[in-house]
């Protein structure tokens, strides 16, 4: 099983945080100060041992966040598409190294900003902000119980839920490695539910 870190992650329900295109009057003024970065496919924004201090929201494109642990093993935290973003909240929180990586799976397009300056800023929110962590804290809560007492199938209904569309942009091998499973079973699991729908289907 694959170890669970506190790091953050914001849906697309909280993608109102970076604006849209052409929305920048409703925008606090420290948000359109964003840094916007190009980065290409297998480029790390994040690197093990750093001592992270930004957050990093998705404009186009996918990021993947992971660990490598004693044995050299990749485990998959999260990935992160379009209207997502990514902030290692544990080691910012506390101040200390972080062990995940965050990497460009495709090229992509990522609004860069320093988590101090979205913290202390005047503008900053923080009734609005505790009620976009505690929904965050509520899709982590249900995938750790989810890796304790879930089936393998029920793990990967709920990443197809969670990311409906990145199961033709990301490997057998990553979404294993996100469900704590080998590609074998995951292979198994994707051809056990095709022939649950072609049954369905012909009943």
């Amino acid at each position: 099983m694959a170890l669970m870190h506190s790091q953050i992650t914001i849906s697309r329900a909280d993608a109102l945080i970076a604006g849209r295109k052409g929305d920048q009057g409703h925008r606090p003024l420290y948000l359109r100060r964003v840094k916007r970065m190009e980065v290409q496919k297998g480029e790390q924004l994040q690197v093990a041992g750093a001592r992270p201090t930004h957050l990093f929201h998705v404009v186009s494109g996918l990021l993947r966040a992971y660990f490598v642990d004693e044995t050299g093993k990749e485990h998959t935290y999260m990935f992160a598409p379009e209207g997502w973003t990514l902030a290692d909240l544990e080691a910012t929180g506390f101040t200390q190294s972080t062990s995940l990586v965050i990497e460009a799976m495709e090229p992509s397009v990522v609004d860069v900003l320093p988590i101090a300056e979205h913290i202390d800023h005047p503008d900053f929110d923080p009734l609005a902000e505790l009620k976009r962590m505690h929904r965050r804290a509520g899709v982590l809560q249900r995938r750790v119980l989810m890796m304790m007492s879930s089936s393998a199938l029920e793990r990967y209904e709920f990443f197809l839920a969670t990311y409906p569309e990145l199961s033709h942009r990301v490997s057998q091998k990553l979404i294993a490695s996100y469900l704590g499973i080998t590609p074998q079973a995951l292979s198994m699991i994707r051809r056990r539910r095709v022939e649950g729908t072609r049954g369905s289907s012909s009943s």
